[in-house]
């Protein structure tokens, strides 16, 4: 028997640019302020003294305050920290490409062995992509997408093949997740669709009762979905994290304030994908010639309606979803074809094929970290760290030394918490639900340059400013028309004060 020679095809290249495109573009954005500076720190204070933190110590408008979110990114603040240690910020960014990469690599494989096609395979990737790169900032969740997609994997393969290792998937898989994130949720309503798929297969029978490979299955399904459930007390809040999880979504402030929280709209770019997804999705399945099983319309439904409530669903109705349309769009394709009876080429030139792939690769090799200085990028995405860091005002904070508290931006005390610590203490941070909601009400006061905005500092006894004129315009205005304030430094991303 003659061994099975592989042809480089157009076909292949559409799956190696979809998804060398994903690993240029999360190995060409840099680390952005808001989150993965306090996370570090978290890891560290974790490594440094053997345990993980409960109060907070970083602000003086929560100081003391009990955290209970510090137990919830534990694991994966602990790996970040190394990485940081290890390789600095080029390591983790391509570290965490890996894993941005690696999820969207077994979404294309579901997508390719339920379509059949690498293109449509293409497709399946790009859209779950598409409505998720607003969520491969480096920071604690970006594992979780990993983790979800080889719950998919493990979900498809399981019930295709009846490979009993694949069960392994889900216990090993929710360890990691319950303590790297508190979207593990995600993972118990993957399983629960799958169940209630198997479960609804079994009904359809007639003889269910007398099916012992039915009645097997759903049994497996149902013990395997216990295990996990059981597996996610496995964590330092154990029972705990019930009432974690019911805090931080009925938290006004999180919902109120945080933008990522917001249910989307058609007036911001990343609100419009997912409309736009979750419609084109609605036409998909409508249209098909095979008829959507239950965890298919589940899936749609349930995911669907996270997105509309909140945008942070986007991302994961991209990877539910994007294997479902991918054989939907696939049986539609087919009956256009079989109607049309017109044969695609889809091989084109062997040589073109070939040289194709080693310019998509060498983009591939040419966009990791340690490369990125000699690359003509955009201001946006220039650096490993992302121009919105108060690194420089940071250092001539620290060498000036003035004494007071400091107002700071939100988004820059993240990095004062890595880099100015025990030194200044922060007002605020992205730990949105560390503070209360009056601490929030003054800081939005204070940072619109509200009738009363000195008053407020004086009874914070304010002595010093790290204000953004991005996020802070109106402040850094009357700050410089107050005449009371001495400016120690300023650049494109931070105005440095000090009361006169």
């Amino acid at each position: 028997m003659k061994p099975i020679k592989f042809q480089l095809t157009i076909e292949h290249l559409w799956g190696l640019a979809a998804l060398v495109g994903i690993f240029v573009f999360v190995n060409t954005h840099p680390i952005r302020p808001h989150d993965f500076w306090w996370h570090i720190t978290i890891g560290r204070e974790i490594i440094s003294t053997g345990q993980i933190p409960t109060i907070d110590i970083y602000s003086y408008t929560a100081n003391g305050q009990p955290y209970p979110s510090y137990q919830m990114f534990w694991l994966m603040e602990i790996v970040l920290y190394e990485l940081f240690n290890l390789g600095g910020p080029a390591l983790v960014i391509f570290i965490h490409s890996l894993v941005i990469c690696s999820a969207y690599v077994i979404i294309f494989w579901i997508c390719k062995q339920l379509s059949k096609s690498w293109r449509i395979a293409a497709f399946g990737a790009i859209f779950a992509a598409a409505l998720g790169l607003n969520d491969w900032n480096v920071r604690p969740q970006g594992i979780t997408f990993l983790l979800a997609s080889l719950f998919l994997l493990a979900i498809y393969e399981y019930r295709k093949y009846r490979k009993w290792g694949w069960l392994a998937v889900f216990p090993l898989g929710m360890l990691v997740w319950v303590n790297s994130h508190g979207t593990f949720l995600i993972g118990l309503v993957l399983m629960g669709i799958w169940l209630g798929q198997t479960t609804w297969d079994g009904i359809q029978l007639r003889n269910f009762d007398e099916n012992r490979t039915t009645k097997r299955l759903v049994l497996t399904a149902s013990i395997i979905f216990g295990i996990t459930t059981l597996t996610c007390l496995i964590n330092p809040r154990g029972l705990g994290i019930i009432n974690y999880i019911k805090t931080l979504t009925g938290n006004s402030v999180v919902q109120n304030l945080v933008t990522e929280w917001a249910p989307p709209t058609f007036n911001n770019l990343m609100g419009t994908i997912f409309l736009l997804g979750l419609m084109g999705g609605a036409i998909v399945l409508a249209l098909s010639p095979q008829r959507p099983n239950i965890i298919q319309i589940m899936t749609f439904l349930v995911f669907g309606l996270l997105g509309l409530k909140t945008s942070r669903g986007s991302v994961w109705f991209g990877l539910a979803m994007a294997p479902i349309l991918a054989e939907h769009i696939s049986s539609i394709v087919n009956q256009l074809q079989t109607v049309e009876r017109r044969p695609m080429n889809l091989e084109g030139s062997r040589t073109l094929n070939i040289i194709f792939a080693i310019v998509i690769i060498a983009m591939g090799l040419l966009s990791l970290p340690w490369f990125k200085s000699a690359l003509p990028l955009p201001q946006a995405k220039a650096g490993l760290v992302s121009e919105e860091t108060p690194v420089q005002a940071t250092q001539v904070l620290l060498k000036e030394n003035p004494t007071g508290r400091v107002f700071n931006s939100m988004s820059f005390g993240s990095y004062l918490i890595w880099a100015a610590y025990p030194q200044y203490q922060v007002f605020v941070d992205p730990r949105i639900e560390l503070f209360s909601e009056k601490t929030w009400l003054d800081y939005l006061n204070i940072s619109n340059a509200s009738v009363n905005w000195e008053t407020l500092l004086n009874n914070y006894e304010v002595n010093i400013l790290m204000l953004s004129p991005v996020e802070q315009p109106a402040l850094v205005e009357a700050v410089l028309e107050s005449g009371g304030w001495e400016l120690l430094y300023k650049d494109t991303s931070a105005f440095l004060f000090r009361h006169k």
